[in-house]
């Protein structure tokens, strides 16, 4: 096992604007303050674009500004990018998926309209997958972040990604809850029809050694206590429920009320600090594999602790504090690998831009990025980091899969 040892850019601070993002705005801005100056193509300045397709509302709105975060402390940093022996300045388009496949189509052709050369994102793998033909038609390419569900890439050329796969992510917790808890019996907790939940449930079963039960939930639902208990009943050794942030919180909330002493596993969603907040204080044993923790580049982490805490809007969209979440740190590697793309093909062309990313290479915040033939990451490694029950994050280990 070995923990990624990245390396950031200059940490030098540009403190330029954070954008807001009004959920009453389909598409805005994500360069300078609302009501600034004019920006660089109101001038006459050579811009381009690269879209922000994330979710700034629903569910999954958390996870996506703090994604969205870790672009737009990038973009303050290194606003320019050098395209054929031009300057360029770089701006970014935020559209809202909503956190929903509904909207996600609009959210897409909203980028598409406004010209962008890329986008990054999103956060959540059904909406990236909603949006994806979209992108297709459009001849635009895309870049998840740490949308993880294998069918986001599959028999596509113009979807990648930065971030591990769920196969993999699944094959950490079940190897980590074997490992660590000796577990033997797995309650697996997910919401009905959610392709992230139910395909993160059935890897994990593939990979655990024991008996596995399994249940969904409604969407839209707010009593967890039933399924609590069966799981206390039938004498799980771990929970695994790798939902959403919103759902996250409540189970942890009713788990420890009811007592639950069966360690809870999570995926990379729960990395958040509102799940924090809901185990504050609370006996719950909580785990979650992620993309990054703290300290694994201190120059990044610094920049974007000084970044969040002299700004405002970037301080709310952190959650009102300076913690940093995993994809944060995988936002920021997602724009300097859009850089790296627009630099190569040379151009500001989407379809030269398209052709050029799956052949990029990065050393990131996060670890080094390579494209496989498919357009995923080339990751072996996952973290696994559990609650101090006192708001923070703890590195619990660095984990492979077997």
């Amino acid at each position: 096992m070995k923990k990624f040892l990245a390396f950031a850019l200059s940490a030098s601070l540009m403190l330029g604007a954070l954008a807001g993002c009004s959920s009453g705005t389909p598409a805005s801005s994500g360069t300078g303050n609302p009501g600034s100056a004019p920006t660089p193509a109101a001038s006459g300045g050579k811009v381009i674009k690269i879209g922000v397709f994330e979710p700034m509302s629903g569910d999954s709105a958390s996870g996506g500004k703090k994604e969205t975060l870790g672009m737009q402390f990038a973009n303050a940093e290194t606003p320019t990018v050098e395209v054929g022996g031009e300057t360029y300045t770089v701006e970014l388009v935020i559209s809202d998926n909503g956190s929903t496949t509904d909207k996600a189509p609009s959210a897409a052709a909203n980028l598409v309209a406004q010209d962008v050369a890329l986008v990054l994102g999103s956060y959540g793998s059904g909406v990236s997958m909603a949006a994806s033909d979209t992108f297709k038609e459009a001849g635009v390419a895309a870049m998840g972040v740490t949308c993880t569900n294998p069918n986001v890439t599959a028999g596509n050329d113009h979807y990648f990604r930065i971030c591990f796969l769920d196969n993999f992510q699944a094959q950490v917790l079940a190897s980590f809850a074997m490992e660590e808890f000796d577990a033997k019996v797995a309650y697996c907790l997910g919401e009905a029809g959610n392709e992230y939940d139910q395909g993160l449930i059935a890897f994990f079963e593939q990979c655990f050694d024991g008996r596995v039960i399994k249940d969904t939930f409604p969407t839209n639902n707010s009593d967890f206590n039933s399924y609590l208990n069966k799981a206390k009943a039938e004498g799980a050794d771990i929970i695994f429920t790798p939902v959403s942030i919103a759902y996250a919180t409540q189970i942890i909330s009713q788990a420890s009320s009811l007592g639950i002493t069966a360690p809870i596993l999570g995926s990379d969603t729960l990395d958040d600090n509102m799940v924090l907040d809901a185990a504050k204080g609370t006996d719950i044993q909580l785990y979650v594999s992620t993309f990054y923790q703290e300290g694994g580049a201190p120059q990044f982490d610094e920049g974007i602790k000084n970044y969040i805490n002299s700004n405002s809007v970037a301080k709310d969209s952190n959650g009102g504090n300076d913690t940093i979440a995993a994809v944060t740190a995988m936002g920021y590697d997602a724009y300097y690998v859009a850089l790296e793309a627009i630099k190569a093909a040379g151009s500001a062309d989407p379809a030269d831009i398209k052709a050029a990313l799956g052949g990029v290479t990065y050393d990131g915040v996060s670890g080094s990025i390579a494209f496989d033939s498919v357009g995923d990451a080339v990751r072996d490694t996952a973290y696994i980091k559990h609650s101090t029950n006192d708001g923070a994050w703890e590195l619990a280990t660095v984990q492979t899969a077997k």
